[in-house]
């Protein structure tokens, strides 16, 4: 599985966090140093307590939230970073979730301390970061100067023109956020599988015809995922394990790294 979230659970969790907008903020817990690195236990509170979180934004697989102080001027931006298992818990004044799913029975109860992160709000519901492995983060002000346009507003001009600017494997050029931001493993191989592209085709030398169809493709992908709940949905994915079978020719899915990344891949449908 993907080692961080891909940009559909990104985008999922910040419809969550869209619930929490507009409600005055009563408390923040951020004694978690760890999480909050590099800020301080107390910092993070100091910042935005008494003010709203504004609005809720994402770039590729990075979430963050304008915010207003409590004099109703411009607060810094928390950025907030699933990890790998973290999730966003957003609650109704009578501590009812609104957002963030729903509790299973199947579950072990909740430990108090697996929510890393909390924003009291004063009409009585909270917004939480859980997350059992500790793997998230919440900082002010991230710096976002490193990443690529999102993966699911790219026209295709400017997409054919960063993809194919590298000498590069194909999906090593998918993976880099630098040159589009959003695209993980999973989604990457799902992609290319559903555009009938070789992985490890060079960038530069796809043509237009396959440039616009691997862009096509992912925003198709994209749309599934977001609206299925997550890029483990894709029809390509659950094939991609020793035996694995393309779902469209029937040819046993093959196995290789392309980029220094695990890569699944039909070699019947998609060889160079």
């Amino acid at each position: 599985m993907q080692n961080v979230p891909e940009l559909p659970e990104v985008e999922n969790a910040r419809q969550v966090l869209a619930l929490a907008v507009g409600r005055e903020i009563a408390s923040i817990d951020d004694r978690d140093e760890w999480l909050c690195r590099p800020h301080r236990a107390g910092d993070i509170a100091t910042a935005l307590k008494g003010g709203r979180l504004t609005a809720t934004h994402r770039r590729g697989k990075t979430m963050w939230c304008d915010t207003e102080t409590s004099d109703g001027d411009e607060g810094p931006a928390l950025g907030v970073h699933l990890g790998m298992g973290g999730r966003i818990v957003v609650t109704d004044p009578d501590g009812d979730r609104i957002g963030g799913g729903t509790k299973r029975p199947d579950r072990r109860p909740r430990k108090a301390e697996w929510d890393r992160f909390t924003i009291d709000f004063t009409d009585g519901g909270q917004f939480r970061l859980f997350d059992k492995r500790r793997l998230g983060r919440i900082r002010l002000d991230p710096d976002l100067s490193d990443l690529g346009p999102d993966a699911e507003n790219m026209k295709p001009a400017e997409f054919r023109d960063r993809i194919s600017r590298g000498r590069s494997a194909v999906k090593a050029r998918l993976l880099d956020q630098s040159v589009l931001a959003g695209v993980g493993n999973l989604l990457a191989d799902q992609t290319l599988w559903q555009a009938r592209i070789d992985p490890s085709a060079r960038a530069n030398e796809l043509t237009r015809t396959e440039l616009d169809r691997l862009h096509r493709n992912l925003n198709r992908a994209l749309a599934d995922a977001v609206e299925n709940g997550g890029v483990h949905t894709g029809n390509f994915i659950e094939h991609r394990h020793t035996g694995g079978h393309c779902p469209r020719c029937g040819t046993e899915v093959e196995r290789g790294k392309v980029g220094g990344r695990t890569t699944w891949w039909c070699p019947k449908e998609q060889h160079a």
